[in-house]
């Protein structure tokens, strides 16, 4: 275990209307990624903040009892149904259902003990995703206001010097909905040009590629040197299909200005440029190709790319098991997210890209540690997991503990804002600079203190 052994731990208790230019969804590519080598080369020149962060967000709540901090020991209503295994770590065990994240927990480091109070999954979110507990406490169905703080890759895509002609920020395979849209995916305060290029199709659909960023056959490149004539084929109502999401229009229109003159941008998108065996390890699944995806991406420099695995509530494809959590667990959840996301990992360390890429594995909170009446785990927020890999993350290692029933933290408890914290330092920045919000008043970007004994050095 990492760091010293003071106790730590949460309160026991609960507490426009025109249609897109952007459509979210994804792109056909030209062009070689020579790109990619001159990239890794700068990489290894030059030490310290990482260039680029994968977060991949598992909404719904993924038990942590039944993945990375199973009780072994516990009675069988809080143990559940799952063996565990061993890793590549001698001394520690996951889910018999990790079988390929197993042979990788050399490379990622577990965070056993994070908690917040927030038990509804729109709250939740938002406090997982900005770092801070919302304003409006805990509501299940708080939506996105202007006034919020902005989330985490809002504060990213305004603090770091983006690469010329690719998205700071990118979104992915699909935005997040609880009944409203799932807060904590918008830049609030900071204004739509921190939103994120939100992708909303499936990279896993044969053909998939991003037809608004696609020219008609009547356009040449040539005149897109004519502003006004974009403008003209950005303002026809015939050329996108999804609403802005809030996005201002002359936020769009000069996104759009500028990739649709991005080789950098269409060809990090064209996943057909993928050995077919790699697209393979990877799952034929929409998370396995989205997992993929935001690699192409930050290998071609993109900051900062979210996943979203799971998306409405009453779906298989989300996490959100209050019954039958063992049999969604194994036979529909696990199995694509092992695959996936180890296959991240293997992929990032093969090109030399694992130690400036730091990759993020979370959800909004984990699960009750008593099996319920339906053989499920409802929501908890006052324990659970997150994993990291790469960005200097020393392998091998856990950071935290939770009690014996896996329902507090025992030691080195850990909030979503020290968590952003560790990401904003990670990039570079202070966690402790400021931003102001629309009325001038002062807001650190990060209300945490960095985990820094997850990392080398």
């Amino acid at each position: 275990m990492m760091g010293d052994r003071s106790r730590s731990g949460p309160p026991r208790s609960p507490g426009l209307s025109r249609r897109s230019l952007l459509r979210v969804g994804g792109l056909t590519g030209l062009g070689g990624l020579n790109l990619a080598r001159l990239l890794r080369a700068e990489e290894r020149s030059r030490p310290g903040p990482v260039r680029s962060c994968i977060l991949l967000f598992h909404y719904g709540g993924p038990s942590h009892l039944d993945t990375w901090d199973m009780k072994p020991d516990a009675p069988r209503e809080i143990r559940g149904e799952f063996r565990s295994i061993a890793t590549s770590v001698p001394g520690l065990r996951v889910s018999e259902h990790l079988p390929l994240s197993a042979r990788v927990r050399d490379r990622m480091a577990v965070i056993r003990a994070m908690h917040h109070p927030m038990t509804n999954h729109n709250a939740a979110a938002f406090a997982t995703l900005c770092g801070r507990n919302p304003l409006k406490g805990d509501l299940e169905l708080l939506g996105n206001d202007r006034n919020d703080p902005p989330c985490l890759g809002s504060v990213l895509s305004r603090q770091l010097v983006g690469r010329k002609g690719l998205p700071t920020w990118v979104a992915l395979p699909h935005v997040m909905y609880n009944v409203v849209m799932l807060p904590g995916q918008l830049a609030g305060f900071l204004g739509s040009n921190h939103n994120p290029l939100q992708v909303s199709d499936d990279p896993n659909v044969e053909g998939f590629h991003l037809p608004d960023l696609e020219l008609p056959d009547n356009v040449s490149l040539g005149r897109l040197d004519d502003r006004q004539s974009l403008l003209r084929l950005i303002d026809d109502p015939s050329r996108s299909a999804e609403s802005t999401g809030g996005l201002a229009l002359d936020v769009y229109k000069d996104r759009a200005f500028r990739l649709l003159r991005s080789p950098e941008v269409k060809v990090a998108f064209d996943l057909r440029r993928e050995d077919p065996r790699l697209r393979d390890r990877y799952g034929r699944t929409k998370l396995g190709q989205s997992m993929l995806l935001a690699r192409r991406l930050i290998e071609a420099g993109t900051r900062f790319v979210t996943v979203h695995d799971g998306q409405h509530n009453g779906q298989l494809a989300n996490w959100d098991a209050h019954s039958d959590v063992f049999g969604r667990l194994k036979n529909d959840l696990l199995p694509p997210a092992d695959r996936a996301f180890s296959a991240l990992v293997e992929d990032l360390e093969s090109r030399g890209m694992l130690e400036s890429t730091l990759v993020i594995s979370m959800g909004e909170f984990g699960r009750t540690p008593k099996v319920n009446a339906s053989a499920g785990r409802d929501h908890w927020p006052f324990c659970y997991s997150v994993v990291l890999a790469g960005g200097g993350v020393r392998g091998g290692t856990t950071h935290g503990g939770s009690d014996k029933l896996g329902a507090y933290p025992d030691y080195d408890g850990v909030t979503p804002g020290d968590l952003a914290a560790t990401l904003f330092e990670r990039f570079g920045l202070d966690p402790a600079s400021e931003i102001q919000d629309l009325a001038g008043r002062p807001y650190r970007i990060a209300d945490g203190q960095p985990i820094r004994a997850l990392f080398q050095g």
